[in-house]
């Protein structure tokens, strides 16, 4: 049997509780982003001078912000990043003209341990846009490699957060690239040849690190993720009803992973971030309404997967894909992310379910204002992210 909204309400007596949600809600999460690892790109030229390709947020740069944040408004610097976001291309990079030098300090190319030289070549910063996703600017360095140079090592500082890094030996017309790795905390590239072939990652690496990615998008990265997540959770603390959403968003999701990052589907981040940000809200809203599963739900759920896997698709877009082990990656990634969902509906069953989910008050006490908080967050991001 459905309930009203405004039976619901009534009955529970969580009128100040909405109240308090949109209160601590909305503000924490008003013009919020995630910060993402920075792709550098290495080009040894046979004349022995390098190029640097950095693609990176400067906004966040500027403001020590870095990939340790899972959203941008905790970071004690996130008015100014907000400023400097909103600025336009000319006015930003005057500010990151007066910071080169702090810039090129920070980072380090070394060739036999001997740190080279940088200079920037020049930088390239979009206008703002669409505001819940990071702009990122390309910084373009470039130097002499010293004579007799035997190898070389890349190092980003832990300041600015994570990288992907790869290299290539430039030859005309071939673009042949080694396999990104991705760096996290300040970690070394390691020590890399001259004289070598390109470094392919190991099979083992590539599990780990594709798995490690997917887990880290979810926990504690993807917070929009884990609302929806906790979402499906809340509807019955039965496993069945549990594993049926949980297997419909994983079918789903895996769907349009696959076929984004194959180049079949290509939606922008200004139609798929509001939608996703919809199903949150959406699956809230059902859990006030229904008490039991039924199959329109498991419907639903398929389809908000579908939208979910292209926001995931965004993440394996930016960092990259070996071009030999495409699919062992895609799907490493994939178990990272089933591994960061059944670590939430665990802890929700060890922290809620467990304990109080056979208690009568266990609805009205948790269930109600768990979603009511997880509906005020969706609609309140669809707004932001429609923005």
């Amino acid at each position: 049997m459905f309930e009203t909204l405004a039976q619901i309400y009534k009955r529970t007596q969580f009128r100040s509780f909405f109240v308090l949600c949109l209160g601590v809600w909305a503000p924490s999460i008003t013009l919020a982003d995630v910060v993402k690892p920075a792709l550098a790109e290495l080009t040894l030229y046979p004349d022995r001078h390098y190029t640097l390709e950095i693609r990176a947020s400067i906004e966040a740069m500027l403001t020590d912000i870095n990939t340790d944040y899972k959203n941008t408004q905790d970071a004690p610097n996130s008015a100014q990043y907000d400023v400097y976001r909103a600025m336009s291309s000319t006015d930003l990079l005057g500010v990151f003209t007066s910071f080169t030098n702090d810039f090129l300090g920070a980072v380090s190319l070394q060739f036999d341990q001997k740190t080279a030289a940088l200079s920037v070549d020049r930088v390239e910063i979009p206008e703002p846009g669409y505001q819940q996703v990071p702009r990122i600017s390309i910084i373009y360095l470039r130097g002499q490699i010293p004579l007799g140079s035997e190898s070389f090592e890349w190092l980003y500082p832990q300041r600015f957060g994570d990288n992907a890094f790869r290299y290539r030996f430039y030859k005309e017309d071939d673009y042949t690239w080694s396999d990104w790795r991705l760096l996290n905390g300040g970690e070394s590239s390691g020590t890399t040849s001259l004289h070598g072939q390109l470094q392919k990652m190991p099979l083992v690496e590539v599990i780990t690190s594709y798995i490690k990615l997917g887990y880290l998008h979810i926990l504690p990265r993807g917070l929009d993720h884990i609302l929806f997540v906790v979402g499906i959770f809340l509807l019955s603390t039965r496993w069945r009803p549990l594993l049926w959403q949980v297997s419909a968003f994983t079918v789903a999701h895996t769907i349009t992973l696959g076929l984004s990052i194959s180049g079949y589907i290509d939606l922008p981040a200004r139609i798929v971030e509001p939608l996703i940000a919809l199903s949150i809200a959406w699956v809230g809203v059902e859990n006030l309404l229904r008490r039991d599963l039924h199959y329109s739900r498991v419907t639903v759920v398929f389809v908000f997967g579908l939208l979910h896997g292209l926001g995931f698709a965004g993440v394996l877009r930016d960092f990259g894909m070996p071009q030999d082990d495409f699919l062992t990656a895609l799907i490493s990634f994939n178990i990272g992310v089933e591994f960061g969902q059944l670590t939430i509906l665990a802890l929700g069953y060890l922290i809620l379910a467990k304990p109080w989910g056979k208690h009568r008050y266990y609805r009205p006490a948790i269930v109600i204002p768990g979603s009511l908080a997880i509906t005020c967050a969706g609609l309140v991001w669809t707004v932001q992210r429609l923005a």
